[in-house]
């Protein structure tokens, strides 16, 4: 098979996304029972270069590759030549004779780009400053596992026109769900991302009416990594713009609310929404796990039909 590398939500077809999420649900529900008897990654070794600091992405990863019988190594630019100017084509390719798949956690998806077109083992994108792929696949499967087929279905994204929300609008592209994209003036999303997801995605600035008869709400937090300097402004310019218990109420009964976390309670949510019973973000951490195990398998083994 061809490498294939996961760096958007378009790397893949609708088709195989769907197979994805079926997998990760079955992964989740029946392999883990197993435990140790499947372990499809055995002498498999995953590599995690971290630019950025993470908590679900570094233990998802991890224990992924741990259960299904693999290694997984965590190198951060301290630690390695990357840190002292290596060329990014040079380390991608050192990497390749080494290990059998990539994950990066980084600030520029143009350097992601660039590492993946060097290499020959699979690369993943855990988070760049463009995309965050992977937290679309979990949050795709919570939704799922909870209320069926999300085809046709009204998810609200409430927050910046962030990484976050882009992924937020391929999935709906590619999952074949309505989204309402619902932003303060000045912090919507990169234009030819929303252009190309044509009219199934729906610009908003006043989240009343973004909220209403929605399935899903999901947010996240108001200044993302390497933006703390701005919080202050950002605080300012989001006023209006917190989730709140009451806000929730104007969606559908049975509508859920998701958030890739860390939560700033207070600030993006009220300060109890996540003890709310509409609130299934731990179920959505826990899915990162299932997730990226079925993504690892698929990118190096193909389809599995047990």
């Amino acid at each position: 098979m061809a490498t294939r590398h996961f760096l958007t939500l378009l790397d893949l077809s609708p088709e195989e996304l769907h197979y994805l999420i079926q997998r990760a649900i079955t992964i989740k529900n029946r392999l883990r029972a197993q435990g140790p008897t499947y372990a499809p990654f055995s002498n498999r070794t995953l590599a995690m270069i971290f630019e950025k600091s993470s908590t679900r992405t570094r233990v998802s990863f991890e224990t992924a590759m741990a259960h299904f019988g693999g290694h997984a190594l965590f190198l951060s630019p301290r630690d390695t030549q990357l840190g002292r100017g290596e060329p990014i084509e040079d380390t991608a390719r050192v990497l390749s004779e080494m290990v059998d798949i990539v994950m990066i956690r980084t600030f520029s998806h143009a350097g992601l780009e660039t590492y993946a077109g060097a290499s020959s083992v699979p690369v993943i994108n855990a988070l760049s400053d463009d995309y965050h792929p992977c937290q679309l696949l979990a949050d795709v499967m919570t939704w799922t596992e909870l209320r069926g087929s999300v085809r046709g279905r009204t998810a609200v994204w409430i927050g910046d026109g962030n990484n976050m929300c882009h992924s937020w609008i391929n999935a709906a592209r590619q999952f074949d769900f309505q989204l309402r994209v619902c932003c303060p003036e000045g912090y919507e999303p990169r234009q030819e991302i929303l252009e190309a997801a044509g009219d199934r995605v729906t610009l908003l600035h006043d989240p009343a009416q973004a909220v209403v008869d929605a399935d899903l709400v999901t947010t996240d937090v108001w200044a993302s990594m390497g933006q703390e300097e701005e919080q202050a402004r950002r605080e300012a310019d989001f006023t209006g713009f917190q989730v709140t218990e009451a806000l929730l109420d104007s969606a559908k009964a049975d509508a859920l609310f998701l958030h890739c976390l860390p939560a700033h309670r207070g600030e993006e949510i009220s300060e109890t929404l996540l003890d709310d019973p509409r609130a299934v973000v731990w179920q959505e951490a826990g899915n990162r796990l299932h997730a990226q195990k079925a993504l690892i398998e698929f990118l190096l083994l193909g389809r599995v039909d047990h």
